[in-house]
């Protein structure tokens, strides 16, 4: 399988982004850093990860409006074919049209046991709490700052006379261990046959009288005693890829489908014309997407009276 393609954004040293690079240069890893780029032209971090063969690029912010500047980053980002997004000293608030746009595909580290002490001055707060531990924590990143879903935490003891500075120093070093696991699991995660066919599942069957079977081996979605509506193809018959298999208009609409993105699109075998395979396994699926092509789907198979109910329900 493909390693998942990540880049990079810092705006300083870059010593978090490094650990993710030598832990992504591990055998067993399953990222490869693709890019790192910063807001600041002069970031140290630039120079290391240029010296290690990672492609950099830089914007400076000042001056500009926040919108054009993530405009620029996000040209490069995607020129690089990142699939994935860590922010590894980034010291930029993002944009929450930003963050939609990579919905569930930022990671970021904080020096907190979150949801304790987001934002700055985490350690010096612990501290002043009276906390046992400090810490710190690896999330998806959302458009409220720091709350994003939690992947995983390491707590670090707060030892008697501890000031910020040296607690900051030791809660760096559990970070170096934490983010790459963190980063390597979630990208892993987002590519197992078994995340994927959950998250078809979850959407198949929010449908009307929706319910699922197994057929030639295969997780399979249908209207209660009626027909089937979607596959989910898990390395069927060795093509190795784990896909969708939804109902299309016929030949026309497949070959368009295919041409337009032959990565994504495939003529699934013994379906026929009237079905088309959707790669479920690249990093970057589109999950609001997928539920389309689910809905539309089961809207072919439906019974009348169950798709006269769903208008009546979506009018309102």
């Amino acid at each position: 399988m493909p390693k998942a393609r990540v880049a990079a954004l810092i705006s300083g040293t870059g010593t978090t982004m490094s650990a993710l690079l030598y832990a992504s240069r591990l055998p067993d890893c399953p990222y490869e850093l693709v890019a790192v780029g910063s807001n600041a032209p002069d970031a140290p971090g630039l120079k290391l990860a240029a010296a290690e063969g990672i492609a950099t690029f830089a914007h400076d912010h000042r001056g500009m409006a926040r919108e054009a500047h993530e405009a620029l980053i996000e040209g490069e980002l995607r020129q690089s074919g990142a699939e994935y997004l860590a922010l590894a000293g980034y010291m930029r608030i993002l944009t929450p049209a930003f963050v939609a746009r990579w919905a569930g595909r930022i990671v970021n580290t904080h020096p907190s046991l979150l949801p304790k002490y987001p934002g700055l001055h985490t350690h010096q707060r612990a501290i002043e709490a009276g906390d046992s531990h400090g810490g710190c924590s690896v999330h998806v990143v959302t458009a409220e700052l720091d709350a994003g879903p939690l992947l995983g935490q390491v707590p670090v003891a707060i030892l008697p006379g501890d000031d910020a500075d040296a607690l900051a120093r030791r809660v760096l070093m559990a970070e170096y261990q934490l983010y790459p696991r963190m980063l390597a699991g979630y990208v892993e995660r987002e590519r197992s046959p078994d995340f994927l066919v959950g998250q078809v599942r979850e959407r198949a069957l929010a449908l009307p009288e929706a319910d699922e079977v197994t057929s030639h081996g295969m997780p399979c979605f249908g209207v209660i005693k009626g027909k089937k509506f979607a596959y989910v193809s898990l390395d069927h018959h060795g093509d190795g890829k784990t896909a969708l298999l939804v109902k299309i208009s016929g030949p026309d609409e497949q070959a368009h489908l295919i041409e337009n993105d032959p990565e994504r699109f495939y003529r699934p075998a013994y379906f026929g014309d009237g079905w088309v395979g959707i790669r479920l396994d690249l990093g970057d699926t589109d999950w609001d997407t997928i539920a389309d092509w689910l809905h539309r789907s089961w809207r072919a198979v439906a019974p009348a009276r169950l798709t006269r109910l769903l208008d009546v329900a979506d009018a309102f």
